[in-house]
């Protein structure tokens, strides 16, 4: 079968040939239908991200995918029922308390692998198999999108987590906003809409005319441009946010982002910058916090609970969202030319039914 790859001596994504999988008890064989590029990918083929699985020349990658069950084997699991794969897996050593508990995007590193990111492969292939308990189903719908699960779930728990450490008090949030304009901070924005946050804005760095502007406020958010505005100056030019979610990876932005919060605000982080330097108050950044009562928290990967609530918020998303968001689509032959779109437009997706 055909699978996407990058090997130890070439970072160049490919199309190979590898065997399809066999199902053990307990697996699932599901054809993949769809898999979306977004910056992790970009972050593994550089070499920045992640690691190859272990005795293996090769990693398939891709982890945001959507594919139909080609064999439920022992499991509830039935042929034909759409699916999106999770992407934290158990790491050799076996499984711990944090599988166990449902909650492997909780576990410190060394005691998971990622599918298509970190030690394991990932979906970028043909077929792919999967314990059930990893696999949550879509409806048939999402045949074409329900590879934004996954980037989406992400959102979805980064926000839990910002909205759980203001659970102390009464707390009423109204305005917010993203920071990025790209895949992850659009359906950000998306998911702030479906909860029904009144204000809405949106930081970006780009020149209108822009398909990622026209998102934004076709949602009725507000797009600020950071080269105009900057984070510092957000609260005095519009209000001060509630609520900032950080989805740009830019160090700066992870601290900043507190000087744009209202009393009582919180800041989720979801980029993961490079090593960065810079100049930083950090007495009156805490001072502010402590005066304010305001919160920072980090954020990385989700499980099944977070997957759910990305499928019902997706399905209360307009579809023109969708048809904006994914601005190409490419067979697995045209992989370059899918990273290279991905990192000019919006969103590129790998299609394996082409």
């Amino acid at each position: 079968m055909k699978a996407v790859v990058v090997t130890r001596d070439d970072p160049t994504p490919q199309v190979i040939e590898i065997g399809k999988p066999s199902v053990s008890s307990g697996e699932v064989l599901v054809r993949v239908l769809r898999v979306g590029i977004d910056g992790t990918d970009h972050e593994v083929i550089a070499g920045n991200h992640g690691g190859f699985p272990a005795q293996s020349e090769h990693m398939v990658l891709g982890h945001e995918a959507v594919g139909v069950v080609e064999d439920g084997g022992d499991t509830d699991l039935t042929s034909g029922q759409m699916v999106v794969p999770t992407v934290r897996r158990p790491p050799a050593s076996g499984s711990n308390e944090y599988f166990k508990q449902g909650q492997p995007d909780m576990a410190p590193a060394g005691l998971y692998v990622e599918r298509g990111i970190d030690g394991a492969h990932g979906h970028m292939a043909e077929f792919v198999t999967a314990p059930s308990e990893f696999l949550v189903p879509v409806p048939d719908s999402f045949r074409e999108f329900g590879f934004l699960v996954e980037p989406l779930s992400n959102a979805v728990k980064a926000i839990e987590h910002a909205e759980a450490s203001r659970s102390a008090f009464r707390w009423a949030p109204e305005t917010a906003i993203v920071l990025g304009n790209g895949p992850l901070g659009l359906l950000a924005l998306a998911f702030l809409r479906h909860k029904g946050y009144s204000r809405l804005y949106c930081l970006g760095r780009r020149d209108r005319p822009d398909q990622s502007i026209d998102i934004i406020e076709r949602f009725g958010a507000t797009y600020v441009d950071s080269r105009e505005t900057s984070l510092s100056d957000l609260a005095t030019i519009h209000e001060p946010m509630d609520l900032v979610v950080e989805a740009t990876g830019y160090a700066r932005h992870g601290v900043e982002s507190v000087r744009a919060l209202a009393p009582n605000g919180v800041a989720a982080l979801l980029g993961i910058p490079s090593a960065s330097t810079f100049k930083l108050d950090g007495g009156t950044l805490h001072r502010e916090m402590v005066l304010k009562n305001q919160a920072l928290v980090g954020s990385v990967n989700s499980h099944v609970g977070h997957f759910e609530t990305a499928r019902e918020a997706l399905t209360d998303t307009p579809s023109w969202f969708v048809d904006q968001l994914v601005t190409g689509v490419f067979p697995p032959h045209e992989i370059e030319a899918a990273f290279e779109s991905d990192r000019q437009n919006i969103k590129a997706v790998i299609n394996f039914e082409m």
